[in-house]
């Protein structure tokens, strides 16, 4: 495996005050196709697993049914669980907590104008179910965000990724801002039944374009470490803390390949498994990419 190594410093904001945070590229050519998706999963937008590993539960986006997927481990579609109570408006992510939750993110705002945006916890424990129930809404609007939508200059109120950790939600921004520079913001939400704002933790930016830094999902893992995913890079962040991402540093790790990546989790402190979408004879595909 080829490796090249450099640290840079850049700047970042995190509201008034002017913190650092250390950019390190790594290039890394260990993605390998584990399976290929079943074909009436051509959108999947977030993948997480079941607390036993055994199932992979996957979501497609806005135009899509309010089903969650489950999958076994080689790639067979197990089951279809409906969402009995909830509109798919437009889930880009799934996550789970420590005791094995799981949450959608109904956050999909590619014009930055919604006002309707949510996460829902499921009523999710076994693939053997065919339907589950929301039993929790965690409603929300963004700190910041005063016009629906603001000018197309600050368009960084779209939102495809998020994590659950130390009883909030952490959401990382997809910018879609005339002028595309790799910005994004990192807000944070109780894991509560309401409605709340979003409390604004972090304004960082990822190095080079669009396919680059756009933000597509999001995985933590035990040792502290959040890995973002667009569709060339996994950027993993890590010497954050709970309400405050100004020291995080970023590490950048070329996937040495270009799919449009959405979805992204942690099998082990060290193992990722990343879903794309299908598009005509590409993608629509679950691989394997080790850290190491």
């Amino acid at each position: 495996m080829r490796m090249n190594i450099f640290c840079a410093v850049s700047a970042i904001l995190l509201m008034s005050c002017n913190p650092k945070t250390q950019n390190e590229k790594v290039e890394n050519d260990s993605l390998k196709v584990l399976f290929t998706l079943p074909k009436k999963l051509k959108e999947v937008s977030g993948i997480a697993l079941s607390q036993d590993q055994k199932t992979i539960w996957a979501i497609e986006d806005a135009g899509n049914k309010n089903v969650v997927y489950g999958l076994n481990r080689q790639g067979e579609l197990t089951t279809d669980v409906l969402v009995e109570n909830a509109d798919n408006n437009d889930w880009e992510d799934i996550t789970k907590d420590a005791a094995g939750n799981i949450y959608i993110g109904d956050f999909g705002n590619n014009e930055n104008d919604r006002q309707n945006l949510s996460i829902l916890k499921l009523d999710l424990k076994s693939d053997s179910q065919k339907s589950t129930k929301v039993v929790q809404t965690t409603k929300f609007h963004y700190e910041g965000q005063t016009e629906f939508p603001p000018k197309k200059s600050n368009l960084l109120y779209d939102c495809e990724a998020f994590v659950e950790k130390y009883g909030s939600f952490y959401l990382f921004t997809k910018n879609r801002s005339k002028g595309f520079d790799g910005t994004f913001l990192v807000f944070q939400i109780p894991n509560k039944e309401g409605d709340f704002e979003a409390k604004l933790v972090g304004k960082l930016k990822l190095e080079g374009g669009y396919s680059d830094a756009a933000i597509t999902s999001a995985t933590i893992n035990s040792k502290n470490q959040i890995a973002l995913l667009n569709h060339k890079n996994i950027n993993v962040l890590s010497g954050f803390t709970g309400n405050d991402f100004s020291s995080a540093k970023i590490q950048k790790i070329s996937l040495n390949h270009n799919s449009q990546k959405e979805a992204i989790v942690f099998v082990d402190d060290k193992t990722l498994l990343i879903a794309d979408e299908k598009d005509k004879s590409e993608g629509g595909n679950v691989y394997e990419f080790s850290l190491n």
